[in-house]
C-alpha cells in the first residue's frame, strides 16, 4: 500500500510539471501529501489548487469532463484555496488552456495514470445537484418538461442567499455599466432605468413584467414611469420578497404579481409592453415559439417587448444548434436545470416569422462579465454566511458556476443581447428616429 502511494505522489509530480511546461500558469498544485507544485515558470503559491484525495484522479481518468470536475469541486475533493475559483481561472491563460489536450504528451500522461487506477473509493455530490427522478424515484419523462421545479430548484433556496452577492433591487441579470469604475448598484438602477426607456414607457400604460423574479423592475417601472405593473414569476420566494417590497412602497394600487406560468394567463385586455428579462434561458428550445406567439398575444397591436437574454455563438451551419453541449448540461445538473442557450441569430430570426418587427438589438457581453465577476468577489466575501446558509457543496458550486461564467463571457463563448421588437403592423412604427433618445 506504501509503494502505491509513493507512485502515486511520483506520478502526479511527473504530470503536474509536464502539464506545468504546456500551461504556463501563475498558481500551483498542492498534493493530498501538502506537497505544492508549480503550474508554470516563476508560478506563486498563494492561490492553489488542492487534489485532497488521490482517488479524484481515477475518476478523472474513468469519467473526463466538466460534470466530474463539478463533481470534485463540491464534494473538496479537489478545491481552491488562497483565492476564489475566478482569481484562480485568471491565473491562466484559457486559449492555452483549452488546447492543453492536444498539447501534452498523451503516452506520458497514460503512463503516469496507472497507479491512480488502482484506487477505487469515490464521493458523490449530495443535494446541491438537481435530481431527475420524482418523489417515487422514478426517472421523470423527458417530454414533459417541470419548469417549476426547475425554477424552484434553482430560486428557492432563500431570498438571503441571493442577498449576500446582489445589489439592493434584487437584481439577477446582467447590469448595465456606463463605465469600468461603476458600482453594481448604479449599474442595475442603469439597466432598469434602460428597460424602461427602451420599452418608451409611459403614465396609465400597462406593463406585463414576465418572470418578475424579486420585483426590482416593476416598482422601478411603476415608481419612475407611472405604468400600471402585472408580474409572474414561478418562484415562491421570489414572490413573497415583491410582495413584502411593493407593500412596504405603497405600491399596491399599481402592481399586481402572482405565481403563475405566464403561458397561462387569461386577459380582458392586452397590454402596451412585455418585458423579458432573462427568463428566456429558462423555457427550453422546444418552446421557442410558443413562447414569441404567448408575447405576441399579451401585446396589443404596436406593443413592445423587452427580451434580454445570454446566448450561445452561432456555429458556421445554420441552424445546427444542439440543445445540450458538455458546459450548458453540467449547468443544468448543478445550477440551472432544464435551461438551454440560444443564439441571437436564432431569437431575431424566430421573433420575425412569429409577427414582430426587430427595432433594436444591443450586446452587453461585457457588461455581464462585469457583473458575474463582481457577484463571485461578493460571494467569496462573504463565504462563511453562504455556507451556513446553503451549505459547502452549493456554495463551492455557485462560485465555480459564476467563475465559468465570467470567463465565457470574457471570452465570448456565451454573450447576452438586449432586444427590442414591436407586434407587427401596418404602417409607422412610431418609434423615434434617433436611437440615442434612449440615453439621454
Amino acid at each position: 500500500m506504501t509503494q502505491t502511494i509513493d507512485r502515486r505522489v511520483t506520478a502526479a509530480r511527473c504530470i503536474a510539471s509536464h502539464i506545468a511546461e504546456q500551461l504556463q500558469a501563475d498558481l500551483s498544485l498542492q498534493l493530498w501529501t501538502g506537497e505544492v507544485i508549480p503550474l508554470g515558470p516563476n508560478a506563486r503559491d498563494d492561490i492553489r489548487i488542492v487534489l485532497a484525495d488521490p482517488s479524484a484522479v481515477r475518476r478523472l481518468v474513468l469519467k473526463p469532463g466538466l460534470m466530474t470536475l463539478f463533481e470534485l469541486y463540491a464534494t473538496g475533493d479537489v478545491r481552491i484555496e488562497g483565492g476564489s475559483p475566478l482569481e484562480a481561472a485568471d491565473r491562466w491563460d484559457h486559449g492555452r488552456a483549452v488546447h492543453l489536450p492536444k498539447r501534452v504528451n498523451k503516452g506520458l500522461i497514460a503512463r503516469e495514470l496507472i497507479p491512480f487506477l488502482l484506487d477505487g473509493s469515490t464521493r458523490t455530490v449530495g443535494d446541491a445537484a438537481y435530481d431527475p427522478t420524482g418523489e417515487a424515484g422514478q426517472r421523470r419523462d423527458k417530454s414533459a418538461r417541470k419548469d417549476k421545479d426547475f425554477i424552484s430548484f434553482h430560486y428557492d433556496v432563500g431570498n438571503d442567499f441571493y442577498g449576500l452577492f446582489l445589489d439592493p433591487e434584487m437584481v439577477y441579470s446582467s447590469a448595465c455599466y456606463a463605465d469600468a469604475d461603476q458600482s453594481l448598484e448604479d449599474a442595475q438602477t442603469r439597466k432598469l432605468d434602460l428597460i424602461c426607456r427602451k420599452l418608451r414607457l409611459k403614465p396609465g400604460q400597462k406593463l406585463l413584467d414576465v418572470g418578475c423574479g424579486w420585483g426590482g423592475l416593476s416598482c422601478w417601472a411603476a415608481r419612475h414611469y407611472g405604468v400600471t405593473v402585472h408580474g409572474v414569476t414561478l418562484s415562491e420566494e421570489q414572490l413573497a420578497f415583491a410582495n413584502a417590497k411593493i407593500a412596504r412602497l405603497g405600491l399596491q394600487d399599481r402592481i399586481t404579481l402572482e405565481l403563475k406560468d405566464y403561458r397561462d394567463l387569461e386577459m380582458t385586455e392586452q397590454f402596451d409592453a412585455v418585458s423579458q428579462v432573462e427568463m428566456f434561458e429558462h423555457v427550453g428550445f422546444a418552446n421557442h415559439d410558443r413562447h414569441f406567439l404567448e408575447m405576441r398575444r399579451l401585446l396589443k397591436p404596436g406593443g413592445l417587448y423587452f427580451h434580454q437574454a445570454s446566448v450561445r455563438r452561432g456555429g458556421r451551419v445554420a441552424g445546427n444548434i444542439t440543445p445540450q453541449t458538455n458546459a450548458t448540461r453540467t449547468i443544468g445538473r448543478f445550477i440551472f436545470p432544464g435551461g438551454e442557450l440560444d443564439t441571437i441569430g436564432m431569437t431575431v430570426t424566430n421573433m420575425g416569422r412569429l409577427g414582430f418587427e426587430v427595432l433594436d438589438v444591443e450586446d452587453l457581453r461585457e457588461h455581464f462579465q462585469a457583473t458575474t465577476a463582481e457577484w463571485s468577489r461578493r460571494l467569496m466575501a462573504r463565504r462563511d454566511e453562504a455556507v451556513a446558509m446553503v451549505g459547502e457543496e452549493r456554495t463551492r458550486l455557485w462560485l465555480i458556476f459564476f467563475a465559468m461564467c465570467a470567463k465565457g463571457f470574457e471570452r465570448g463563448s456565451i454573450l447576452v443581447y438586449q432586444t427590442v421588437a414591436q407586434r407587427r403592423r401596418a404602417g409607422p412604427s412610431g418609434i423615434p428616429m434617433d436611437r440615442g433618445s434612449l440615453y439621454r
